[in-house]
C-alpha cells in the first residue's frame, strides 16, 4: 500500500482491470476474426440458409462496434477514476453478453470452436464485471 500524505491524492485506478480491458481487446480481435472465418467456413460447407447469413453477420459488427465502445469507456473510466464511464461500459456489457450468448447458443449452426471462444469472452466478461464494480464502488467511496 502507498502511503498517503497530507495534500495527496490515493489513487484509486484498478490495473488488475486496465490488464484485463488490454487482454480482452487483443482476444476480442481474435474473437472477431475467428467467428467471420467460421461464419463463411459454415456458409460454404453446410447448407446455411441465405435468410440467416445477413443477421448473424451484421450481429457480430455490431458487437464489434459495442465491444470497441465498452473498452474506450471502461478504460476510460479506470484510468479518470470517473464512475459514469464505467457504469456505462458495465451497462454496455450486458449487451455484449447477449450477443456472445446469441453466437454460443442460438446461431444457425454452432460448432465446437463457437463453444470454446464463446466460453472464454463470457468468462472474461465476468470477471471484468466483477472488477468494474469494485472500481465503482472505490471511486464512490
Amino acid at each position: 500500500m502507498a502511503v498517503v500524505r497530507r495534500g495527496e491524492r490515493r489513487v484509486l485506478s484498478s490495473v488488475p482491470l486496465q490488464i484485463l480491458f488490454y487482454v480482452n481487446g487483443i482476444y476480442y480481435i481474435f474473437y472477431f476474426l475467428a467467428t467471420l472465418a467460421m461464419i463463411v467456413y459454415k456458409s460454404q460447407v453446410f447448407s446455411y440458409p441465405d435468410d440467416f447469413l445477413a443477421p448473424d453477420l451484421a450481429l457480430l459488427f455490431i458487437m464489434a462496434i459495442l465491444e470497441v465502445l465498452r473498452l474506450y469507456l471502461g478504460s476510460k473510466g479506470n484510468l479518470t477514476e470517473e464512475e459514469a464511464p464505467l457504469g456505462l461500459s458495465l451497462v454496455i456489457t450486458v449487451g455484449s453478453v447477449i450477443l456472445s450468448v446469441y453466437f454460443l447458443v442460438w446461431q444457425t449452426y454452432v460448432l465446437k470452436a463457437d463453444v470454446i471462444i464463446n466460453a472464454v469472452l463470457l468468462f472474461t466478461y465476468g470477471l471484468e464485471s466483477v472488477l468494474k464494480v469494485i472500481a465503482i464502488a472505490a471511486f464512490v467511496s
